[in-house]
């Protein structure tokens, strides 16, 4: 199991990414849209690259046996598309122009409960797979940190659109961010005293829902050849990067 200051420290980076809005500050509005939704292609890449690379052969890894592991990842998608239902879950990834139903304080508010709980499974997530060994940890924060990436530049033109000043936008963003090493304590706190390795396949549930529901959809609105060769070429990035990953952690060590 990987030491506590090291699951906190990945945790805190994660909410550190909160801040990654303050970027969009210097950005024109078109700009920004141009450098989204590559970023959410990307980020859908890396999530499904973390669930069938990391998440699920880390999963099968621990003798269980593939039945039960895969009923885990449905339940994990199950359970995303249940809080999606439950919080009316809106991730606004386009420039904040393009989110009108996102501009009243309510709607922001309920935006930033639901990443918020989002982000406690997010860190529990992680926290699980740091729980088993720090090679599926890492690889499993690599994946859920390019998600973070266009989803806070999203978020955080959604707040802002909705009246509040950039830094207050940026404070409530960091606060809602929290929630992800809080899960990750968790989870770490949990492995002490049971076996949590169910929570890797719940995890790749979770990838694998955000990725198809969530960024590809997005991305799949937008038509010409150019931008979707654009797209194509990001998703297949982001599979690519946690590729690398599983071959870099694994090196020498079998598949």
């Amino acid at each position: 199991m990987t030491d506590l200051a090291v699951v906190l420290a990945f945790g805190l980076g994660m909410a550190a990414l909160a801040l990654v809005g303050a970027f969009g500050l210097a950005l024109r509005p078109a700009t920004l849209q141009r450098l989204l939704l590559p970023l959410v292609a990307f980020a859908a890449g890396s999530l499904l690259g973390g669930a069938f690379l990391h998440l699920i052969p880390a999963a099968l890894g621990t003798g269980r046996a593939p039945v039960p592991v895969f009923l885990w990842v449905l339940a994990g998608f199950c359970l995303f598309f249940v809080l999606e239902q439950a919080l009316h879950w809106h991730h606004c990834h386009r420039a904040a122009t393009d989110c009108a139903d996102a501009t009243r304080r309510p709607q922001a508010w309920l935006i930033l409960i639901a990443d918020g709980v989002h982000n406690l499974l997010g860190g529990l997530a992680v926290g699980s797979a740091f729980a088993l060994d720090f090679k599926t940890g890492l690889a499993a924060w690599l994946a859920a940190a390019a998600h973070e990436v266009p989803q806070e530049l999203g978020d955080f033109g959604v707040l802002v659109h909705a009246g509040y000043t950039p830094r207050r936008a940026l404070a409530l963003n960091l606060i809602s961010a929290l929630t992800f090493p809080l899960g990750c304590l968790l989870a770490h706190a949990l492995g002490q005293r049971f076996d949590v390795a169910f929570l890797l396949p719940l995890a790749a549930g979770n990838f694998l829902y955000i990725a198809a529901s969530d960024l590809i959809p997005e991305v799949n609105r937008h038509h010409g050849w150019a931008r979707n060769a654009v797209h194509l070429a990001a998703l297949l990035a982001g599979i690519g990067v946690l590729f690398a990953t599983h071959a870099l952690l694994h090196h020498g060590h079998g598949a």
